[in-house]
């Protein structure tokens, strides 16, 4: 099992014991395992029911085709919403109105210019510069990344991402005790 992406560990603010936790499109459960170890809520949520199988015992698996069927988290809010590697720009609305006050949003996909170093290479499938950032109107962008990403010890590999990490205020303002921002 490969180890958590570094964009979620760099927030540990966003990762409160006993918080829910939401890993969307979440495979075979790299982002999940953290979250769970950490002592969170969690809930996944993927098409492949095989892949998901082995996450029950961890918390609320949820398989779903959420391209093409009904989003099946309606009225629903977490702590943390974790989006790693996936994109369905139709969904975007839906995954920010997932986050409750309080609560964060830790995205991190592909950006335009992977195209020319491998897959994805779909248009649909890249991000475009700031595109993050225009999703997370009313939220509170506390990092965000766009470009390109060397693979670890390899000057020459790598990808083109775009990341964000996002607070939505609490009701009560920034001194709330549930908006935790970094210092």
């Amino acid at each position: 099992m490969s180890a958590p992406s570094p964009w979620l560990l760099r927030w540990p603010e966003a990762l409160r014991p006993g918080a829910t936790a939401l890993d969307l499109a979440c495979g075979s459960g790299r982002h999940l395992r953290h979250l769970a170890a950490a002592g969170m809520r969690v809930t996944g949520v993927d098409r492949d029911a095989a892949a998901v199988e082995p996450l029950r015992p961890l918390g609320e698996i949820v398989v779903a085709d959420i391209e093409n069927g009904p989003w099946p988290l309606q009225g629903r809010r977490f702590d943390l919403v974790l989006v790693a590697n996936y994109l369905w720009r139709p969904l975007l609305p839906r995954i920010v109105e997932a986050v409750a006050e309080g609560g964060w949003l830790v995205y991190e996909t592909f950006a335009d210019g992977q195209q020319t170093v491998g897959r994805p290479a779909r248009p649909d499938f890249l991000l475009q510069a700031g595109e993050l950032l225009k999703v997370c109107q009313g939220l509170t962008v506390v990092g965000y990344e766009h470009g390109w990403e060397p693979l670890e010890g390899d000057a020459v590999n790598g990808r083109y991402v775009q990341r964000v990490a996002a607070v939505r205020p609490a009701s009560g303002g920034p001194d709330h005790p549930r908006h935790r921002l970094p210092a």
